[in-house]
């Protein structure tokens, strides 16, 4: 009984020790990953800025150069962030979150960059549940139907243009799958608007460091 006891006391103390062991390695790499997924992200995250906002354009860090924004042009009540870029200093354009709340399948999140007097720069969507084949067109590594955005001009609410062909605009709609290219486009019109009114905001805007 007593060789017993002291063999479960052993194996116990050895469980204790690799347990503690595997958790401590486990924090190291944690420790030493970290700072590299974080970094990776951060360049995901430009390289994506870069798309919608070309880097000619601004010669600030827009990552750090972020605001908190809330408006019913955006798709939602939710707080959307807004990616300021400065051109000597100078507010010249801005990549923003935005929302299609109308997709086929539901909301449809982009991302859009515009400067202050109505001239998309760049579109992407960064996240979808359109219909594989169809809907899906609206990602960059399925067709090239979202760079059309990019260097057209919106003159206003009542500008026509902005709307599918079906709907009498210069955008094209998807063979069985309208639905989907018309939110989009859609979303990106509003949006424009909006960072059109937005240059005598900003001084007030929240830091998006503020939120967290």
């Amino acid at each position: 009984m007593i060789m017993m006891l002291s063999s479960m006391r052993k194996h116990g103390t050895r469980l204790a020790i690799f347990a503690a062991v595997t958790t401590g390695l486990t924090a190291v790499v944690n420790a030493l990953t970290q700072k590299t997924i974080a970094h990776q992200s951060a360049l995901q995250q430009q390289a994506l800025l870069d798309q919608v906002v070309p880097p000619e354009h601004y010669d600030n860090h827009m990552q750090a150069d972020c605001f908190l924004v809330s408006d019913p042009a955006l798709g939602n009540a939710a707080p959307h962030r807004l990616y300021l870029a400065r051109k000597h200093g100078q507010p010249v354009a801005a990549a923003i979150e935005t929302t299609a709340p109308d997709g086929y399948s539901g909301a449809i999140q982009l991302l859009v960059g515009a400067d202050f007097s109505g001239t998309v720069l760049g579109t992407r969507v960064v996240e979808h549940h359109e219909t594989p084949g169809l809907g899906d067109k609206i990602e960059l590594r399925i067709s090239d139907w979202i760079t059309f955005f990019s260097g057209q001009k919106i003159t206003g609410p009542d500008d026509a243009r902005w709307a599918v062909k079906k709907d009498g605009g210069m955008f094209d709609q998807f063979t069985g799958a309208t639905i989907t290219p018309r939110a989009v486009v859609n979303a990106v019109r509003r949006t424009a608007l909006y960072l059109e009114t937005l240059p005598p905001k900003l001084d007030t805007l929240p830091s998006c460091g503020a939120s967290e």
